[in-house]
């Protein structure tokens, strides 16, 4: 939906204008570009971006494989491609506060290129995403992008996560194959002319390198304040990072000088460094063309224009002078000069624009209401310029947007044809177009005239033209107990007969009734809509994002399985990350799940057996204070589940469980990424192993993303490892599922992502899920 007001002036106080003005000044200081080259939204060095943009005058840049759709959501339970469009959006804004121009190597959904999940191993990675297409894409980005730069955030070094390996290794491919002509992909060759890694060891609570970083051969220094906030680098860089909020992140670091970013020069045409990163790097356009005078006439101008902040008269009036002196050289350039100066000169103008509108005073406003619309349909839009009298120039706005579009008495008329909304954009430029619909402002500048193409204050987002939806959309049916379904579907919206089921009409719906004796298997059925495959369009709305759209076919998930279960009344603590008391409802066990106002004393009298989701010793700060009474429960006879934590979610080994466990970290050394790892039984005969589902090899087989993380690392003797796994050509683990029983109770700790396995309607998680509800004891003696 529009901002509200309250939206506004907050993002109004967050970046006054004076700020905006000197941040756009600062790319005029230099002509060098360097990229950072990352595996998932997050792997930007924000401090280090923050350091080389706004002190050292560089123009940054960002080229990265994956949107994050294997990573974890401390927001909420958006995952995969859902929490790609989200981390997307995130990352736009994360560039933002950088003046960072982004690049993303996966194009699409469907795209190879994506976060499948932990891994290890570059070379496992690059088979996964497509080592050629991996190559062509980065090939195409660098020479749309032109870098002079390009350093990776992490090494390629065992003990790394796999992703990272993957694209430091096609960082040094890249640099050949983006200046080899003969090579195929889209754009002109580029020379790349330096190739730094991090000096520093990328080992911490997640990663754990096993090689030592490369010598330093220069050093970023840490050391400054921006001029005008008074802010230091690492300072902004939080800024930046606190958008990543699925991820957890933004910290309070503190106004003290950092030690900076030690680098390692790992190629170079120019020669070696002798302190600085733009050592032997032309430093300004007559350094480039130093037989053309016109450069040097354009380096003085520019010169002039940062030089006269902060009087926003005289910034105009050289940023004026420079765009002359801009178009001047760009037309005098010979043909010899082409390939290294007309980019720069392209990048320029883009900057200079918006240092014009800025000193100049004009705002734009765009606004869409609503901003969420269906293919054939209008929104009303409000193009509001203010140009106040130094800044007129002839300013003049008017909405720009794709053939087949059309504005008509303040409507944007959208086309039946229109494309939903991209929720993987290929590319973000800070201040630049975002959507189908954006702002074109046209200003005359020292006689010359100048076209700036801006977003609008929410981009426009796109419905699907056959949408449907199904509610719920995923559905696991119990062979041994089988229920009749009701589903929603949204008007217009049919599914197709399944075979051996009854379906009737329903208000809103329809009920599906299964056989008495259904078929164990997968159905994934189609929605259509007006006879037409259908596409479900998924809302998303953060304050720090906005509104964003999803789309996807439109389908139902069926499966049916063979689960027993035991009697058991099961409680049910989640933390807001997974959805495990939904699974177990709709394998037919009866859960109540406890809110923070029942975790009292008494909170677990009446209860069998106990779950708690992954996270919720963090999330759920009530739970911490209810852990006497829980242990005291497990003793008199409960059963109690916990799923995977991470050691900094208030899990304390010695106080947390009823006996000492410890959680193993960094993560990468406590954990089995390959999901069809095998699985050993350590001890055959255990009861969450045997009943009431005997679990075999079938139910270890169709995992999905892959077997666990953050594994036991040690453990009370009490407690009984009951299974052990390993990635290839790694040493087993054994603190994947462990059993303990406490008096007359039991604890099983579960680091398995059996979360992940219902959610994709695996058979072996809720029959592995069944087992551990299992009571120790039989059942309490229910009240009448």
């Amino acid at each position: 939906m529009p901002l509200t007001d309250a939206a506004r002036i907050e993002a109004q106080r967050r970046a006054p204008e004076a700020l905006l003005l000197w941040r756009a000044l600062q790319p005029l200081r230099g002509i060098v570009r360097f990229m950072n080259t990352g595996a998932h939204p997050d792997d930007e060095t924000s401090g280090m971006l923050a350091a080389l943009a706004l002190r050292d005058g560089l123009s940054v840049s960002c080229a990265c494989s994956t949107r994050g759709e294997g990573g974890q959501n401390d927001l909420g339970r958006e995952a995969g491609t859902v929490l790609g469009t989200l981390r997307t959006a995130e990352m736009a804004r994360a560039c933002d506060v950088l003046g960072l121009e982004m690049h993303w190597l996966s194009e699409s959904p469907e795209d190879s290129i994506t976060d499948f999940g932990f891994s290890k191993s570059g070379t496992e990675t690059l088979a996964k995403w497509g080592h050629a297409r991996t190559l062509r894409r980065f090939v195409e980005i660098i020479r749309a992008d032109r870098p002079d730069i390009i350093c990776p955030t992490f090494l390629d070094s065992p003990g790394q996560h796999g992703h990272h390996r993957a694209m430091t290794q096609a960082a040094h491919e890249v640099i050949a194959a983006a200046a080899d002509p003969e090579f195929q992909a889209e754009g002109a060759p580029w020379q790349v002319s330096k190739l730094y890694l991090p000096a520093w060891s990328g080992a911490g609570t997640a990663y754990d390198d096993d090689l030592p970083p490369p010598p330093e051969t220069m050093r970023i220094p840490g050391t400054g304040y921006e001029p005008l906030s008074g802010w230091s680098w690492a300072e902004i860089g939080q800024h930046s990072r606190v958008f990543h909020a699925t991820q957890g992140m933004g910290r309070w670091v503190g106004p003290e000088e950092g030690p900076g970013w030690p680098l390692h020069l790992a190629f170079s045409t120019v020669g070696p460094d002798q302190g600085a990163i733009t050592d032997n790097l032309p430093g300004s356009f007559a350094a480039l063309a130093p037989d053309l005078p016109l450069a040097g006439d354009l380096d003085a101008a520019l010169g002039q224009t940062v030089a006269a902040f902060p009087d926003r008269s005289a910034v105009l009036a050289g940023a004026g002078q420079a765009l002359l002196a801009l178009r001047a050289l760009r037309a005098a350039c010979p043909e010899a000069l082409a390939d290294t100066v007309l980019h720069r000169l392209a990048r320029l103008e883009g900057q200079l624009a918006h240092v014009i509108r800025l000193s100049a005073g004009i705002r734009v406003e765009g606004r869409f209401a609503p901003d969420i619309a269906r293919p054939g349909t209008s929104v009303y839009a409000t193009l509001t310029l203010y140009a106040p009298a130094q800044g007129q120039l002839g300013a003049q706005a008017q909405w720009v947007m794709p053939a087949g579009w059309s504005e008509e008495a303040g409507q944007i008329l959208i086309p039946a044809d229109a494309p939903p909304a991209d929720p993987y954009p290929v590319h973000h430029a800070p201040g630049g177009p975002q959507g189908p619909v954006n702002i074109a402002l046209r200003l005359t500048v020292a006689g010359a005239e100048l076209t700036m193409l801006m977003p609008p204050e929410t981009p426009l987002h796109v419905l699907p033209a056959a949408e449907a939806r199904v509610s719920p959309d995923a559905v696991f049916v119990n062979k041994r107990a089988p229920r009749a379904l009701s589903l929603r579907l949204s008007d217009g919206a049919a599914l197709p007969p399944l075979p051996g089921w009854d379906s009737t009409a329903s208000t809103g719906g329809l009920h599906l009734t299964p056989p008495a004796d259904p078929e164990p298997g997968l159905h994934q059925l189609g929605i259509t809509f007006a006879g037409n495959p259908a596409m479900v369009a998924t809302r998303i709305d953060y304050p720090h994002t906005g509104p964003l759209v999803h789309t996807a076919p439109a389908e139902l998930r069926l499966r049916v399985a063979d689960v027993a279960l035991a009697p058991a009344r099961v409680g049910y603590i989640g933390g807001g990350n997974d959805r495990v008391d939904h699974w177990m409802r709709a394998m037919g066990a009866e859960v109540e799940s406890l809110t923070d106002s029942a975790l009292g004393s008494d909170s677990f009298a009446g209860l069998d057996t106990l779950v708690i989701g992954i996270f919720a010793m963090k999330a759920r700060p009530a739970l911490a204070a209810a852990l006497p009474a829980l242990h005291q429960w497990v003793a008199q006879g409960g059963t109690l589940v916990t799923l995977y934590h991470r050691p900094w979610d208030n899990w304390t080994p010695d106080q947390t469980p009823p006996a000492r466990l410890e959680i193993g970290q960094p993560s990468l050394r406590w954990r089995v990424t390959d999901e069809s790892a095998q699985v050993t039984h350590l001890a055959p005969d255990h009861p969450v192993l045997t009943g009431p589902n005997p679990l075999g090899p079938e139910d270890w087989a169709g995992w999905v993303k892959e077997r666990g993380l953050y594994f036991a690392k040690s453990w009370d003797s009490a407690y009984t490892p009951l299974l052990e796994m390993a990635d290839p050509e790694e040493a087993p683990h054994r603190g994947a599922l462990l059993s303990a029983e406490i008096g007359k109770g039991r604890h099983t700790h579960c680091a398995l992502i059996v979360h992940l396995q219902m959610e994709g309607l695996v058979p072996g998680g809720f029959r592995l899920m069944a087992n551990m509800i299992a009571p120790r004891v039989p059942p309490v003696a229910r009240q009448p």
